[in-house]
């Protein structure tokens, strides 16, 4: 006979946990009682958190993807269970920290489950079918929830309310779930990193967004507090000319990511070469962030930076996720 197949839950709070509006949550047992597990799964429960999603700090996700990494190294699949506010980085962060051929799907739910259409318990049950399932090896950390099945690099959250809010803007998913099956579609061409990173040192990374009529106020603010910085520029890379200057000198004292505002599609490198430019500013020191999103690209330049590298091993990172197909 086959051995059932085995797959751990973390769980951590949000909105599938939520009793009524108030703080009070769950417990991860109560949770997992409520989806109809697949055949022949065995589960493993850690109640690991009972957080909303938004109070998750870079100490709990460093020791969430310790406990994953042995729990995987056991021989288990994993799902971890939380609020959908920062879902896609928890996935993201776990796809740099935690790379292995063993699934590990990461879910949630959009509505509280004492509310009509309530779709934590199918999003869990999704979740389990895919770290079970020996064909869902090889696809990184994924997202599974309203029955698709999405890559940790492209998930975003892109609406506030919707239960189908979760997509891959400019990838698509990489499957579905049907009839409790996971059927998939597409696989990545290879891991977002070459090697698990550990989130050993703390680092500091700003994230600075432009707006019209920017005059810089923000970029003064990143002083030596910080250890490196993303800029969400217009369009595919374009700060208006007078931000140039103090670009320039903020990227000759720390790592400063160039990404765009738009939320997908790549950063450019030669279109434009103007004052400003993409062309510009990578000339300048800059380090493009391929088609990474700006949140992401400060999560991956802060894992580097947590994982000791220097400013020769950041730019090679970013450079790779351009070298080849996308994953």
């Amino acid at each position: 006979m086959t051995p059932p197949a085995r797959v751990t839950v973390f769980t951590l709070g949000g909105t599938i946990s939520a009793r009524g509006g108030d703080s009070s949550r769950l417990g991860g047992a109560q949770v997992l009682g409520a989806a109809a597990l697949p055949d022949g799964v065995r589960t493993e429960l850690r109640d690991f958190r009972r957080l909303p999603s938004s109070s998750l700090a870079f100490e709990d996700l460093a020791a969430l993807a310790g406990e994953v990494r042995e729990a995987v190294d056991a021989g288990s699949g994993v799902v971890v269970v939380q609020g959908t506010d920062t879902l896609e980085e928890t996935a993201f962060l776990l796809d740099l920290t935690c790379p292995t051929t063993r699934p590990v799907a990461v879910t949630g739910a959009m509505r509280r489950p004492d509310l009509p259409g309530a779709d934590g318990a199918a999003n869990l049950a999704g979740a389990i079918a895919v770290a079970a399932d020996p064909h869902c090896r090889g696809l990184g950390v994924v997202a599974v929830l309203a029955d698709e099945i999405h890559a940790a690099r492209h998930v975003r959250k892109t609406h506030t309310t919707s239960v189908a809010t979760f997509a891959s803007p400019g990838a698509g998913p990489l499957g579905t779930i049907v009839e409790g099956t996971p059927r998939v579609l597409l696989r990545p061409a290879r891991p977002l990193h070459p090697r698990p990173l550990r989130l050993r040192h703390p680092a500091r990374v700003a994230l600075v967004t432009l707006s019209p009529g920017d005059r810089g106020e923000l970029l003064e603010a990143v002083d030596d507090r910080f250890d490196a910085a993303v800029v969400a520029a217009f369009g595919a890379g374009h700060v208006p000319a007078w931000l140039v200057d103090p670009l320039t000198a903020l990227a000759a004292r720390m790592p400063v990511v160039l990404a765009s505002r738009t939320g997908s599609g790549p950063l450019l490198s030669h279109t434009y070469r103007g004052p400003g430019s993409e062309h510009d500013l990578l000339g300048r020191g800059l380090i493009p962030a391929a088609d990474l999103d700006a949140p992401k690209a400060r999560l991956l330049l802060h894992a580097l930076i947590a994982d000791g590298a220097g400013r020769p091993e950041i730019t090679a990172a970013f450079a790779a996720l351009t070298d080849g197909p996308a994953a």
